[in-house]
């Protein structure tokens, strides 16, 4: 038999699926890959977090200050009567690895963070939102909570990642500062448990040091009652939770304690 050789027939390369379908395929899949690598690395970072004792990471941050992400205040009068009521807490916290320090952000903006090495950064628009010592220490005190719990470290451990990540995404040098940025958020947010945990560290480092818990939410109803700058307001709530309920829970920690919720105020020193 003779061989009569054909045209291959027409679109015999194409995919028969539409291209965006294809792509899509394609995105969906390549993300999978990457949040599955990321889990994975923040899972085994957690386990690494129980292996570096806190002393450890004290003498490799004992005098860093993140430049990057806070602007000392270095003339703000505020520091010495901030870092007096931090060192008072402190006290309640005798088992602390730490030496616990201050750094006050030249910022308008409403925030704290608790960062590696026992640094405890508070902006001057919070500050000038506390109207006393009791609000202050809770704020303080439930920073120092993270502390206790080693929230700052499985944080900075999941930004890391997720900063690295994104620039292997990127593959740019421009994605290096968003994957710095991506980082610094991580860094700054902690779970609805973690902060949870803190507070009620907090509330209790108040009733060590006051004797009662009087009044300590009360920054907390004045930022639920904002009606200022939005963006004052949300540059707290981004990495707090929102006082929405928050109170509450707070009231009812005080009374499974039975903590006094009512006692004399100090107002701060400014």
């Amino acid at each position: 038999m003779r061989f009569i050789p054909r045209s291959p027939e027409e679109g015999i390369n194409v995919s028969k699926e539409h291209p965006l379908v294809e792509a899509g395929t394609l995105i969906v899949g390549i993300g999978l890959i990457f949040a599955v690598i990321a889990v994975t690395l923040i899972f085994l970072v957690e386990i690494a977090i129980y292996f570096i004792p806190a002393e450890k990471e004290v003498a490799l941050f004992e005098d860093w200050m993140p430049t990057d992400i806070v602007v000392v205040a270095e003339g703000d009068e505020r520091s010495q009567a901030v870092d007096a009521i931090l060192k008072r807490l402190s006290r309640h916290y005798p088992d602390s690895p730490y030496t616990f320090r201050i750094a006050i952000d030249d910022s308008e903006f409403m925030n704290a963070m608790a960062l590696p090495g026992g640094l405890i950064v508070l902006t001057a628009g919070l500050l000038d939102a506390v109207k006393t010592e009791n609000e202050l220490a809770f704020i303080i005190g439930h920073e120092l909570g993270h502390f206790k719990n080693r929230d700052h470290m499985r944080a900075l451990g999941r930004g890391v990642v997720l900063g690295i990540l994104f620039v292997a995404i990127s593959g740019s040098g421009a994605g290096s500062n968003y994957g710095a940025s991506i980082a610094d958020l991580a860094l700054r947010g902690f779970s609805r448990s973690q902060e949870a945990s803190a507070d009620e560290f907090g509330l209790g480092i108040v009733h060590k040091e006051f004797n009662h818990v009087a009044a300590s939410w009360r920054f907390f109803e004045r930022i639920d009652e904002y009606d200022g700058d939005f963006l004052k307001l949300m540059s707290y709530l981004s990495t707090h939770p929102s006082p929405d309920n928050r109170v509450d829970a707070l009231i009812m920690l005080a009374g499974k304690n039975g903590w006094s919720i009512t006692g004399e105020l100090t107002p701060v020193g400014w």
